[in-house]
């Protein structure tokens, strides 16, 4: 994948939030393994949640908003040897969108939040993104075929508790997708991350980099998701449009 350097962009304002908020170095990890739920909502409904200059991407007239659950291996600075990475549990809550530009549209990720169980995680991604991490607890349980987790985070903003059947290869039933031909479109990982200022109004954009990327289908049965227990999502029904499972991928991000 070609390297992207966010002065090339040639968009007004696009050098850097602040001298820290803006990932200042490159950061390697091992995903040992990435769990993705996809939810549709109205189109109109997520572009309200999305700032400026970011436009909701569009299938139909719903748009998406996916759960990411990552278990990560080694993560650390670009340059760092792998024994100096920290191991973690992330997930983070983003909306797919697309940045306009004067040549091009890119297409990518907005985060509205993350979560991890590492304190020291929570503090750096924190000081140097825009990711809005959060504290929680999680609780794993992994066999051959099944993987529960549980996620408490201490605001219950988003605890969830899931069983994900790893042999399963379809889609949910209520699914807006025809197949997983038109739902693979959906699966990530997106090549870009955006983090737009409106004080500044200059946007930050990080490029994600993997070694492989062949996500499979799966079946889970959700029991709690608080996520859209908030008011703002009071007026909508966000429908489950795709789970997958992909595992053992090397990941960066420039």
């Amino acid at each position: 994948m070609r390297g992207l350097v966010i002065s090339s962009l040639n968009a007004p304002g696009m050098l850097g939030l602040s001298s820290l908020k803006q990932h200042p170095f490159g950061v390697k990890a091992f995903f040992e393994y990435s769990l993705v739920l996809t939810y549709a909502l109205p189109a109109d409904f997520l572009q309200t949640l999305l700032p400026t200059p970011l436009v909701v991407d569009r299938h139909e007239d719903m748009g998406c908003l996916a759960i990411a659950l990552v278990k990560t291996r080694q993560l650390r600075p670009s340059g760092f040897p792998a024994f100096l990475g920290r191991d973690f549990f992330l997930s983070g809550y983003r909306i797919f969108c697309r940045l306009p530009l004067p040549e091009r549209r890119l297409r990518g990720l907005k985060i509205l939040r993350s979560d991890t169980d590492s304190w020291l995680m929570l503090l750096l991604g924190n000081l140097l993104t825009h990711y809005c991490y959060r504290k929680i607890s999680l609780r794993e349980n992994r066999c051959s075929r099944f993987l529960e987790l549980d996620i408490k985070s201490r605001d219950s903003g988003t605890d969830l508790s899931l069983r994900a059947d790893l042999n399963s290869s379809y889609l949910p039933e209520n699914s807006p997708f025809a197949d997983w031909r038109e739902a693979r479109k959906w699966c990530g990982p997106l090549p870009f991350t955006f983090s737009p200022d409106s004080r500044s109004q200059k946007t930050v954009v990080v490029e994600g980099q993997r070694s492989d990327w062949s996500p499979k289908p799966i079946s889970v049965d959700i029991s709690r998701l608080s996520f859209f227990d908030t008011p703002k999502f009071a007026e909508v029904k966000p429908v489950l449009a795709s789970a997958f499972f992909i595992e053992n991928v090397d990941y960066a991000w420039k």
